[in-house]
């Protein structure tokens, strides 16, 4: 376990990319029971839901190319229905049933209508959702690392949260990290290493007026800010492409 320490940056929201944004936008905004908003510039937002600050939102950014191989950062979603037929109606499909292939595992494995998987889990036990749920809630953000240990250990100690691992598991999750929407974010091992840009992506807020402490820490610096955008694009030690703001940006 790492000790909680000063933040360098906190959460600031999920991004993904998709060649034609509005539909897969108005596809998670669907699944998750939230407004949609055209930004005017291509992209389109899946709106926080009210009270719930700004990160929860998910931006949808329009790209050319189009995604080529298994998504490496998903979301896992709790169904409000014993099933993901709510989902598969909106234009999931299935990828993998519970315990396909002899595992033990309990939840769906989805792609949503762009191909990006995610996972989808079944109720608590004992919780029943009303006419007007929507059909998944998320709770937790999912990474694939060669290196979970690590690879947690660093965001907690970037974000003031704290990397655990418990009952011999091979995945790792940070909890308390500064702004994070969900329940847990996992570092889940995989044995490939990551070969393209991910298509789905955080941003952080800088605890500072500049990213030079993530930099000292190990972050790669892929851009600038520059005459097209107010950010600094940064890779963590595996590759994974992150945003970072200044305090002041919206």
């Amino acid at each position: 376990m790492t000790t909680p320490a000063a933040p360098d940056c906190s959460f600031k929201d999920l991004c993904l990319d998709a060649p034609d944004a509005e539909p897969l936008a108005r596809f998670w905004a669907a699944a998750l029971g939230r407004p949609v908003r055209d930004c005017g510039d291509g992209g389109w937002q899946v709106q926080p839901v009210a009270g719930r600050g700004p990160a929860e939102g998910i931006w949808v950014d329009p790209v050319p190319e189009p995604r080529t191989v298994k998504t490496r950062v998903h979301l896992d979603l709790r169904l409000a229905a014993p099933d993901p037929g709510a989902l598969l109606a909106l234009g999931a499909t299935v990828l993998r049933e519970p315990g396909a292939d002899g595992t033990d595992d309990h939840w769906w494995v989805l792609a949503d209508p762009d191909g990006n998987a995610f996972c989808a889990f079944p109720p608590r036990t004992g919780s029943a959702a009303g006419p007007d749920d929507p059909s998944g809630t998320p709770f937790e953000l999912v990474v694939d690392a060669r290196d979970a240990e690590a690879q947690a250990r660093w965001w907690a100690e970037r974000t003031g949260g704290t990397a655990r691992s418990e009952g011999g598991v091979p995945w790792w999750w940070v909890e308390g990290t500064a702004g994070f929407p969900y329940d847990a974010w996992v570092f889940n091992p995989v044995p490939e290493p990551k070969s393209v840009k991910n298509r789905m992506h955080w941003d952080v807020r800088l605890a500072g007026t500049d990213p030079a402490a993530l930099l000292a820490a190990g972050a790669t610096l892929l851009r600038e800010p520059d005459d097209e955008i107010d950010w600094w694009v940064l890779a963590d030690p595996e590759g994974n492409e992150f945003c970072a703001f200044s305090p002041a940006a919206d």
